[in-house]
């Protein structure tokens, strides 16, 4: 673990960094190594998965705790304080306090060392930590759904070993000191007379069982951290920043136990056309002065395709129509939202100088109302400054 960078400078953040701030910090992260921008970069690679491996502990307040506690340590499945064990320093023996720990443990049934207070049977089944990757999707795949291969690490069990941790061939043997609870008894002399409390046992470390062959593969861990790909289905109408979680894709479960899940953070590419809120969709048409003024069959893009679409004569800049259920398909739900088109009249450049008459003599015979209307704003705005 020595060669491991902190997981706060990996994702840029202060240790002081709220739970909104890590989360921001990670999408921008996981976005700028993602390997899908940037294909057969190694490097890139190696720091996405840093990036996710951080997050994954740092998005957790327990594995939080334990790592500004203990370091790399405190969130490693192979040492005592990742499997929730803190052994004679931190809990186990009340750190610099020394006796004390012992002393009170003593007074309350087992001690703080695990007996009556958290400390859990070695052999017993315990689930697997949730893992998390992170997965770019354009904003088609988003909102009708796909299916998107994504690399995910996660903590499985040793193949060679089944994980045992011991040599093929070679036995795992229940610890004589502690008989396979991981705890001894220790008397010690106090003020107060002789006090009992238990403690980890040193022979097996608390876990219970004694080796006689480490595993190669393994180091006698019984489980190693492994990179695959895997297919992942992205339901309809998915949005960004969203957490997609897949039960059973995160580490392996410990003695039998039920593995964790994968936390899929989703990111959406922005769209050239489209603009989402919610499950509706925005877009803006441009259509000529003509179309605008006379009327017309447009044809407006959609997720499903092209539509045809009749304008009014005498449509105006910036009225909106809407399409019903061409939005996005609601997530978890029955039912689509809608489309609204906002209509943008283009304003002709560059006319020729009979264009320009012509519409000078068109503007001359227009007597439509909108004439008034100019003249009493116009009035208006000579009474302001005359005041």
């Amino acid at each position: 673990m020595a060669d491991k960078k902190d997981f706060y400078e990996v994702l840029g953040v202060d240790r002081s960094a709220s739970e909104d701030e890590i989360k921001k910090a990670y999408r921008k992260m996981a976005k700028k190594y993602h390997p899908d921008l940037h294909p057969g970069d190694a490097e890139a690679e190696k720091s996405f998965k840093e990036v996710n491996e951080a997050y994954e502990v740092l998005s957790d307040s327990d594995k939080k705790a334990r790592y500004d506690q203990f370091g790399h340590a405190g969130v490693d499945p192979n040492f005592g304080a990742g499997q929730g064990s803190y052994g004679g320093g931190g809990f186990g023996g009340f750190g610099d306090f020394g006796d004390l720990g012992d002393i009170f443990g003593s007074f309350f049934g087992g001690g703080f060392g695990g007996g009556g207070f958290g400390r859990q049977n070695p052999n017993a089944p315990r689930k697997g930590a949730d893992t998390s990757a992170s997965v770019i999707l354009s904003f088609e795949e988003a909102a009708k759904g796909c299916a998107k291969k994504i690399k995910v690490t996660r903590i499985e069990n040793c193949d060679d070993c089944g994980g045992s941790g011991a040599e093929k061939g070679t036995k795992v043997n229940t610890c004589s000191k502690c008989g396979g609870s991981g705890q001894v008894f220790v008397t010690q002399r106090t003020p107060f007379g002789a006090m009992q409390s238990t403690a980890t046992c040193d022979q097996c470390r608390g876990m219970g069982k004694t080796i006689e062959k480490p595993c190669k593969n393994c180091n006698g861990k019984g489980r190693i951290r492994h990179t695959t790909e895997r297919e992942i289905n992205i339901p309809a109408g998915i949005d960004d920043g969203q957490t997609l979680n897949v039960r059973g894709g995160g580490d392996a479960g410990v003695n039998g136990g039920p593995d964790g899940d994968l936390r899929i953070h989703v990111s959406v590419r922005p769209h050239p056309v489209f603009v989402r809120d919610g499950f509706d969709v925005f877009c803006e048409i441009p259509i000529t002065f003509t179309q605008a003024a006379l009327g017309a069959e447009i044809t407006v893009p959609t997720l499903d395709g092209k539509v045809k679409f009749t304008i009014h004569e005498g449509t105006q800049p910036g009225d909106e129509f809407k399409l019903r259920d061409k939005g996005i398909k609601k997530l978890n739900y029955s039912g689509r939202g809608d489309q609204y088109v906002k209509i943008v009249v283009e304003v002709p450049k560059n006319l020729s100088k009979s264009q320009k008459e012509i519409l000078k003599k068109f503007d001359e015979t227009t007597d439509d109302g909108s004439y008034k209307k100019r003249k009493d704003f116009f009035d208006k705005l000579k009474n302001i400054f005359k005041d």
